[in-house]
């Protein structure tokens, strides 16, 4: 089965024989014993690690490893239930990010499409149905228009055979194939005309071929293994988190060994319980709660952006569309509908420069109006659209119960027939009349298709000649073989003004974006049954000129426009030609007049210096047209070398390595291939480009809601550090234990970080600049806010309650001092034990009290409180009641009191609380009205 010569080169019988194969197909047992040595035809699943592991790589992260490590040294320290709880926490982390990672990726699942079930092969003689993944090299399909190819094979036999490979290349128009031997041995296999590919479909006519290649050893399997074999970067949020871990890390553990030195040398602290206080600075400095409220904050913009039609594989891919600067975006299907519409007609007349004539009606529905200007006759139009539609091979059905008419075959013919029909013709009744005695295929070196008909039955005109035939094709090259013109039903000699005129108005709609077409005709005898292309298409006689195209998406323009009001740059890629590109690129307003195009071939001559110094000096206004998948994937690295984060959209295979190399890559869930929705980190599920928009808003968003809970969680990291730095300074028992800093960390403040989470997108925030890729998530300005004003007030409160406690039983400070050795001991006498219990249970009481009035100052860090609604996140007000609940009782259930060593508080100590709040978010109030009142000052310094 094995060849010295491409199979493209070989004659159909050496096809056979290098296949070691027949006409008849194969045998059953043939095919069964090449099932076992190729194995199945389907590609393979990309390896992925266990569940388990997976789930270790939750308990195994650097904050993980932190609180392991002061776990152990709770053990160390014979205080086994601290020890446990600590252990605790990083289980519940664990088992919040593996479980809403599992989660996406379950719906990702259900998602997922295969290459076709079933396909037709001759198998000892007989054509027989077959599932797609038993196909084997050697077996011969029966393919037709509206076929799904699901192997690579080499055609045999075909007859006006077009497939569509733009899931494969990028281009949107269907492109001729045939079983001809191709003798050229050095062309690259997309270029050779004989051969065809898994993934693609068959656009029109009928053919046989030879599978050759299944499963990974397709074209289609190579670039999926391109794409496995790009490594993923890790996303923005997942770098940010990264280094607030190792700045907490650094904090934590300096800070919590600071503190075990001075309580043993200064203090005189015997070593268990210098180790005890140093493991509650760490446990203090750690948000336990973060990691846990990122998850399910990203979990909540997962399930927003579902509702939106977008499915997000990675949780982490959000945020990085809040940083995204790049969007490379491919044009058949994403930009636009896939479905070629005709918009306009011309027809010569003794009017120079007449304008063409308006066609209504968009898509594959045959509503619509043709209006025709009095000069013009109806039979005239007739006659063109009839020379367009019985030019084609396309075919229409009209399922039951729809207005729409679906198409079978090339999309632009699809076009021609919906014309056709909009002009009140019976295409029926037409090829009844006009049947079909020969055709010659259009090829992109003639650039124009043939067919030759009966007309002598025809009722339309010059049905003197018994056989006419119609050319349709690029108006340049036919009106070069056009020796005469219609005008006024006679055809007569073109003059050069006539020519002229033609090319005039091809110009014309071609920059309006429109695909244009030349229909003409010739009338003959039996010679035009005989000749071949090159005399048959001559001395034509044009009949005018139809203009079509494939129309954007209607809510593509207002996207991309807010793309541009939000500082994104959206480039074009595609495989499609570069003056198409260009056109539809400016219809929609992605680009200007002063647009540059580059094609795949420009590129391959450009260095890597040149390619990223385009990219830097023309941001905007861009398109890169003809584009190999390899090419794709070097503009995005170019883009990334250039400090851009860059997203990708795409539906087709050749868009899979570029997705995958890209920051984030976002693939249609509809038209998109298997191999692009495994590459993406996000599916849109209606194709839509807007989608995106929407993602970029939640993205933005999400980035400034974890900021606000970071700043909310961090807060209290301060009211529960001061304990142990006061206790080594004024040498008195901790404000606070290390079971109650768990309490609020991982029980209070847990639900109210969530309903931060949820913030709607604040006013304006698609009207700012992306936020730079290096801006870190926790900045020298959310830290100031957080420890040096939020937290130092919550902390005065909570040490205020603490010594109030005290004071209301007539301990002073000395007395305190007096009294803490034999509490630090556990032998104090129950009075005084239960003295201390109440301070650290109001201590507590006050941080949480003065973090409900935190969460109404997180929610913007300049917005007032009065300017948001105090009801517009109705989630704060049940996170506030979730968090007096878990205040109340862990006070007032015995089980939990005694865990936590808290007892009850006086009617006083209550109301005590009650300013807590108003004190914390007044003072905010107050700092946000001088941050307006200077940025008030310094733009008016501006003007």
């Amino acid at each position: 089965m094995t060849s010295h010569h491409p199979i493209w080169t070989l004659t159909t019988e050496e096809v056979y024989q290098t296949l070691a194969t027949s006409a008849q197909g194969l045998t059953e047992d043939e095919a069964a014993f090449r099932l076992k040595h190729y194995g199945y035809n389907e590609l393979p699943e990309p390896v992925q690690r266990s569940l388990l592991l997976r789930f270790t790589d939750q308990l195994t992260h650097f904050m993980a490893l932190l609180l392991w490590v002061a776990g152990i040294l709770a053990f160390i320290s014979n205080t086994p239930e601290l020890g446990w709880a600590i252990w605790a926490v990083i289980w519940i982390n664990a088992a919040f990010s593996f479980w809403q990672e599992y989660q996406a990726e379950q719906a990702l699942a259900a998602l997922k499409r295969v290459l076709p079930v079933q396909v037709k092969v001759y198998r000892e003689g007989e054509l027989r149905t077959i599932l797609a993944r038993e196909l084997v090299p050697g077996d011969v399909m029966q393919l037709e228009e509206g076929d799904r190819i699901s192997a690579d094979a080499r055609l045999v036999s075909s007859q006006s055979f077009y497939v569509d490979v733009s899931v494969l290349t990028g281009e949107s128009l269907p492109v001729s194939r045939h079983a001809e031997p191709v003798l050229t041995e050095t062309l690259q296999p997309a270029e050779v005309a004989n051969l065809i590919f898994a993934g693609s479909t068959v656009a029109a006519g009928r053919g046989i071929a030879v599978v050759h290649a299944t499963g990974a050893q397709t074209e289609f399997g190579q670039v999926a293994h391109l794409t496995a074999n790009v490594k993923r970067e890790p996303s923005t949020l997942e770098v940010q988190i990264a280094k607030i871990v190792q700045l907490i890390t650094v904090l934590a553990v300096g800070m919590g060994a600071t503190v075990f030195l001075l309580s043993h040398w200064l203090i005189g602290m015997d070593v268990k319980e210098s180790f005890i206080f140093g493991i509650g600075i760490i446990v203090a400095n750690v948000p336990e709660g973060l990691l846990p409220t990122v998850s399910l904050a990203l979990a909540i913009a997962v399930q927003q952006m579902a509702k939106r039609n977008a499915l997000v594989r990675r949780l982490s891919a959000v945020e990085t569309l809040s940083a995204t600067t790049v969007i490379c975006t491919d044009k058949t299907g994403t930009l636009t509908k896939n479905e070629m519409t005709v918009c306009a007609l011309w027809l010569p007349n003794k009017t120079h420069n007449a304008p063409p004539i308006e066609v209504t009606g968009v898509g594959y529905m045959p509503q619509g109006e043709i209006h025709i200007p009095a000069p013009i006759a109806r039979w005239n139009v007739d006659l063109l659209l009839a020379g367009a539609a019985l030019c084609s091979n396309a075919r229409l059905l009209h399922p039951v119960g729809s207005s729409q008419w679906q198409e079978i075959g090339d999309p632009t013919e699809a076009a021609l027939l919906v014309a056709a029909l909009k002009a009140g013709l019976d295409l029926e009744i037409l090829h009844q009349r006009s049947p079909r005695l020969r055709e010659i295929p259009f090829d992109s070196r003639r650039r124009m298709m043939t067919v030759v008909l009966d007309w002598r039955s025809s009722d339309v005109w010059m049905n003197e000649a018994p056989y006419l035939s119609f050319t349709k094709g690029a108006p340049v090259e036919v009106s070069q073989r056009c020796r005469f013109i219609l005008q006024d039903g006679h055809p007569h000699e073109m003059t050069a003004s006539e020519r002229d005129d033609v090319i005039a108005m091809n110009d014309q709609l071609a920059s309006q974006g429109y695909r244009v077409l030349a229909i003409a005709a010739r009338r003959g005898n039996q010679e035009l049954l005989e000749q071949d292309a090159l005399n048959l298409e001559h001395d034509l006689i044009l009949i005018g000129l139809v203009a079509m195209i494939d129309p954007p998406r209607p809510e593509v323009a207002d996207a991309i426009a807010l793309c541009h009001q939000a500082g994104i740059a959206v480039t074009m890629v595609t495989g499609d030609y570069g003056l198409t590109a260009k056109a539809i690129a400016q219809r929609i307003g992605l680009v200007n007049q002063k647009a540059r195009v580059i094609t795949g071939e420009h590129m391959g001559r450009l260095s890597d210096a040149q390619l990223r110094q385009i990219l830097h000096h023309h941001r905007t206004g861009l398109i890169f047209a003809r584009m190999a998948p390899e090419q794709k994937l070097r503009l995005v690295q170019a883009y990334k070398t250039l400090g851009h984060v860059v997203a990708v959209t795409g539906d087709g295979v050749n868009d899979a390595p570029a997705l995958r190399a890209a920051n984030i890559g976002i693939a249609m869930g509809i038209s998109g291939t298997d191999v692009a929705r495994e590459a993406a980190d996000i599916v849109l599920i209606d194709d839509n480009f807007a989608t995106i928009v929407s993602a970029i808003e939640q993205g933005r968003a999400v980035y400034q809601n974890i900021r606000k809970f970071m700043t909310y969680i961090l807060s209290s990291n301060i009211p529960e550090i001061v304990p142990f730095l006061a206790m080594v300074v004024f040498k008195i028992p901790p404000a606070l234990t290390i079971l109650q800093i768990l309490a609020i960390d991982l029980g209070t403040d847990m639900v109210p970080a969530l309903a931060l989470g949820a913030e709607r997108p604040e006013v304006g925030i698609m009207q700012q600049p992306p936020r730079p890729k290096k801006k870190p998530l926790l900045d020298l300005g959310l830290l100031l806010r957080a420890y040096v004003f939020l937290g130092v007030i919550e902390a005065i409160a909570g040490m205020a309650g603490f010594f109030g406690v005290w004071w209301s039983h007539g301990y002073a400070i000395a007395d305190i001092q007096q009294v803490s050795p034999a509490i630090l001991a556990h032998m104090a006498d129950p009075t005084i034990t239960t003295i201390y219990q109440q301070s650290t249970t109001l201590t507590l009481a006050a941080i949480v009290a003065c973090q409900v009035g935190n969460i109404f100052a997180c929610r913007s860090d300049r917005v007032s409180i009065f300017r948001i609604g105090w009801f517009s996140n109705r989630l704060i007000w049940l996170g506030i009641a979730v968090e007096l609940i878990v205040l109340v009782a862990i006070i007032h259930i015995d089980l939990l009191s005694r865990i936590f060593a808290t007892v009850s508080l006086t009617p006083w100590q209550w109301l005590v609380l009650l300013v807590c709040p108003p004190v914390v978010l007044g003072t905010e109030e107050v700092r946000k009205w001088a941050v307006r009142r200077i940025e008030v000052v310094k733009n008016y310094k501006t003007q």
